[in-house]
């Protein structure tokens, strides 16, 4: 395998256009964090975009943040940190999953997945805060989307495609965010024992509410190992998890408020700021299903229908669940087996709406399991084109989201 690790734009165009001429697949990778997701890009040389790190520009009055895509999320988070600011879709990382420390990966990374997550609810994803990027197309040629404002729509939308599409359309050189206030405080509301219907219905009563829930999720008990549970609270029991955050009167009213509405669902434990932020931070990367080998499922559907599709599986096999996102996201630790649990999961979904992504499995599962969710014939023409018009020789990430694109 040919490696490449540019330091400026100049040498990933040069790199592209070398595989260009030698159509040579390419590898996109930053510090690699999330490289054991999606399909393996097979006979490929690697274009290790690490170098392109640094924060470029930062002016926190304005709320923005521009840095190579190379750059570690957690020299991000330290640099917003040092202004009270923060990345307000709350980026997960993967790293725990994998069995790895946190922060390794990079906000280059964390755009090209598309990453959020518990604020998702209120926040939304990494795409709704991604403003522009500088960035270079499989043909080899370098551009420039977007800009420094939400104003500034100039190739705004092509940022927000690239989100989510796994290096498979451009290398990125530089990214520029949006970054917002710390809330000054946090604190969280556990219910114990709460069944997944049960809890299905406390969190959407939450959400429905004018106390600004900031994030909402559910862990049944067998799912409660390895978390930061500092709080003296019964870990053989459900954990139901409401999250709220801003000012500190403003706080302490609405956890009021939140727990009268709730009563019905029993008593509510409080959690501490500190041990609120260890909790969420165990929820936000999985930590329940850290460092194992058994597959791992990230489902989306409607928040109440997700105690419905896990049930729907859990029927069928042993399996492991959380959820996120008031129910809406669902983690799912299955037993192997030979197709990972694609049919159930996916046959599942079919009966209740949604879309999944094979998160960890081995590299021969992920080369014969559709890693992503299959798409509609319709989309998949979309995608096929979008593909072309950007990367025509599919010299970058090739297949690594669908066979043959």
């Amino acid at each position: 395998m040919k490696t490449m690790k540019p330091s400026d734009e100049a040498e990933v165009v040069a790199a592209i256009l070398e595989a260009n001429v030698e159509r040579r697949p390419l590898e996109i990778r930053g510090a690699g964090s999330k490289r054991a997701i999606g399909r393996p890009v097979e006979d490929a040389g690697l274009l290790n975009l690490s170098g392109l790190a640094g924060i470029t520009l930062y002016e926190p009055d304005e709320l923005v943040l521009s840095a190579g895509a190379g750059t570690p999320i957690s020299k991000i988070h330290s640099a917003l940190a040092e202004k009270g600011q923060e990345l307000a879709f709350e980026p997960m990382d993967y790293g725990p999953l994998f069995g790895r420390k946190r922060g390794a990966g990079t906000i280059g990374g964390a755009l090209a997945a598309n990453l959020s997550g518990p604020r998702r609810i209120k926040a939304g994803a990494a795409r709704d805060h991604f403003l522009g990027m500088k960035a270079v197309s499989g043909r080899g040629e370098a551009f420039k989307a977007g800009g420094r404002v939400m104003k500034n729509v100039t190739g705004y939308d092509l940022s927000k495609g690239v989100a989510g599409s796994w290096g498979t359309l451009v290398a990125m050189t530089e990214v520029t965010v949006k970054v917002m206030p710390r809330a000054e405080t946090e604190a969280s509301l556990v219910f114990l024992g709460l069944p997944d219907e049960a809890a299905s219905a406390a969190m959407s009563t939450a959400l429905g509410s004018p106390f600004e829930i900031s994030a909402a999720a559910h862990l049944p008990a067998p799912s409660l190992s390895g978390l930061s549970l500092k709080a003296g609270l019964d870990v053989g029991k459900a954990l139901t998890v409401l999250r709220i955050e801003g000012f500190a009167p403003s706080v302490a009213n609405r956890v009021e408020a939140t727990r009268a509405l709730l009563e019905a669902h029993g008593g509510a434990e409080l959690l501490t700021e500190a041990q609120s932020r260890a909790l969420w931070l165990d929820i936000r990367d999985v930590k329940a299903f850290a460092g194992g080998e058994t597959p791992v499922w990230r489902i989306s559907t409607a928040p109440t229908e997700g105690w419905k599709v896990a049930a729907a599986i859990a029927r069928e096999t042993e399996a492991r669940v959380t959820y996120d996102w008031g129910g809406g996201l669902i983690w799912l630790n299955l037993a192997e087996s030979g197709d990972a649990g694609a049919a159930l999961v996916r046959g599942a979904l079919a009966r209740h709406g949604g879309h999944a992504t094979l998160i960890r499995a081995s590299e021969d599962l992920r080369a014969r399991v559709p890693v992503f969710q299959p798409q509609p014939r319709g989309l998949a023409v979309i995608a096929q084109r979008y593909k072309a018009s950007f990367d025509p020789r599919g010299i970058l990430n090739p297949g690594r989201m669908y066979e043959g694109m």
